[in-house]
């Protein structure tokens, strides 16, 4: 993917750039894996806003993902890369060898035509999906499970992938793009490759107008507020917070406080934080 810019006919779009699409191969979604995608504007069933800064945007279609990858030993060709306006990295539109049709993520390096397939028989090639057990350590991987049949989760978005780095008894350990080490049981399955459209964290947004299409509304600073709005409001001209340390509008420590559970389960799984701290 490359960053294209815009002739600059306002000073908002002087630095204003964008994706010039050059992976997408197919600009109409297959409509037997599109599903509506219900807008609450961060409302729960009372109507009170429970996540602020949300609401418009433009309309959308949900795409419906094959996380899971569970069809096993059946080839697929590679109909077309897509855009997909719910996540950053671009999807291809896989058709089976015995008719069905799904999507996935497209890593880097897939093209129309190529032919992908899952289970533990399959090839380590790019967009193939298998089990980490099968998988030599070294190679760059995305869409990791978890849990054996609960999907991938973990490294979807663009650009990203995470590094088989050991394989030892039940568990395999892995370099996450966030540089924390992790394990993972064995018989989780992985998708090979880099996840493409990696140049999607150089766009710049360029003006308002842009984020409120995407379903995102201006947030205020709690300091420009009233004492009565937010723990940061009031005072004469820039006041500091005067508090300890900064706080959400509802009093709660922001900024800084780890909240984690110390007694969280899957620390034992955890070999090195992301910070480069273990885990005690």
């Amino acid at each position: 993917m490359g960053i294209k810019s815009y002739t600059p006919y306002t000073s908002s779009r002087r630095n204003m750039t964008g994706s010039d699409f050059s992976e997408i191969t197919k600009k109409t979604p297959e409509k037997s894996l599109l599903a509506k995608k219900k807008k609450n504007s961060g409302r729960n069933n009372q109507g009170k806003i429970t996540v602020r800064h949300q609401g418009g945007g433009n309309r959308q279609k949900y795409r419906i993902i094959d996380f899971k990858r569970r069809k096993d030993d059946v080839p697929g060709k590679v109909v077309g890369i897509e855009y997909d306006p719910n996540r950053t990295v671009n999807i291809a539109l896989i058709n089976y060898a015995d008719g069905e049709k799904a999507y996935i993520l497209a890593p880097a390096g897939l093209k129309d035509g190529m032919t992908v397939m899952s289970g533990e028989n399959a090839e380590v090639t790019v967009g193939n999906s298998l089990p980490l057990q099968n998988i030599p350590v070294g190679t760059m991987i995305h869409n990791i499970e978890l849990l054996p049949g609960r999907g991938g989760q973990m490294v979807r978005t663009a650009g990203s992938s995470a590094q088989l780095m050991a394989k030892e008894g039940k568990y395999a350990t892995l370099r996450l793009p966030s540089g924390e080490m992790r394990m993972v049981p064995i018989v989780c399955r992985a998708s090979i490759g880099v996840l493409g459209n990696g140049d999607h964290n150089l766009i710049h947004i360029g003006k308002a107008g842009r984020k409120r299409h995407m379903g995102i509304r201006p947030t205020v600073r709690g300091s420009v507020m009233n004492p009565n709005d937010h723990p940061h409001g009031g005072g004469e001209g820039r006041a500091p917070v005067g508090r300890p340390g900064p706080s959400t509008p509802w009093g709660k420590p922001a900024m800084g406080l780890k909240t984690r559970k110390h007694k969280k389960q899957s620390n034992k799984l955890i070999v090195r934080r992301r910070d480069g701290r273990a885990i005690k």
